[in-house]
């Protein structure tokens, strides 16, 4: 059991997130469940925390601007206590499309999601737990993607680009802070049963293509979340700049 650990779990109210917000407190962490929109899911994970007997808060942010990063991770710690933890979890994708069907918009609001947002939560973060800033350390998982290895071709180039630039922030910045007392470590799911997909057009789309995985099957949520929490445990104090895939064998 965790002892004394504070989560911040991005994009907490649903699927990936969702699922490791209650495993983290079910292993004793306290959890901040940050939302953008949707109140009554992320109420709805603080609650069965809550009726497990752990200790859980909802903050509604939006992450990708600094003023409200600043305000996520401030009220997270003046409820819960400093921070030891970060999930960066947060993200989206848009229509299946080729790349030369794309526009700016589009691009724009990919990038700044999934890009802008951890980049701003991970300093926010290394900010309060850094030795350089007083901090007493801690560990960073940021939630990727297969696609930064598969490309994603005819359907999600510019989500697939996206968790590429994740996966370099994760080596760079793990490299940063290995000296600060922080690990930085990623999880790369696969094909997830989550809501994401309905996001691009095809909310079978785990369906259609899992029984074809060397596994046989999609993943689910709470899956990618033991091995989040692996990495945000003692059991991988000797593990930074990794990337765990979870894939299915894809």
């Amino acid at each position: 059991m965790a002892r004394n650990e504070v989560l911040v779990v991005t994009g907490g109210g649903r699927g990936i997130g969702a699922a490791t917000a209650l495993l983290a407190a079910e292993r004793g962490y306290r959890v901040c469940v940050n939302y953008r929109s949707d109140e009554a899911a992320a109420a709805g994970v603080v609650e069965r925390v809550r009726a497990a007997g752990g200790t859980a808060v909802a903050v509604r942010a939006d992450v990708t601007t600094t003023a409200e990063v600043e305000r996520l991770f401030e009220t997270a710690e003046a409820e819960l206590g400093p921070l030891t933890a970060l999930v960066n979890n947060a993200g989206t994708l848009e229509k299946q499309s080729r790349l030369d069907e794309l526009d700016e918009d589009r691009l724009n609001r990919i990038w700044t999601t999934n890009i802008t947002g951890p980049f701003l939560c991970a300093a926010a973060a290394v900010r309060r737990m850094s030795t350089r800033y007083g901090g007493g350390g801690g560990a960073i998982v940021n939630v990727g993607s297969a696609a930064s290895r598969l490309g994603s071709p005819s359907e999600y180039v510019d989500y697939a680009a996206s968790k590429g630039a994740l996966d370099s922030m994760t080596t760079g910045l793990a490299l940063e802070v290995a000296g600060e007392g922080i690990r930085v470590n990623a999880v790369r799911p696969g094909l997830i049963h989550t809501g994401i997909h309905a996001l691009g057009g095809e909310p079978g789309r785990v369906d259609r293509i899992g029984p074809n995985l060397p596994l046989g099957r999609g993943g689910q949520p709470e899956e990618i979340a033991e091995a989040i929490l692996y990495l945000l445990s003692p059991a991988a104090s000797y593990i930074t700049g990794a990337f765990l895939d979870a894939a299915g064998g894809r």
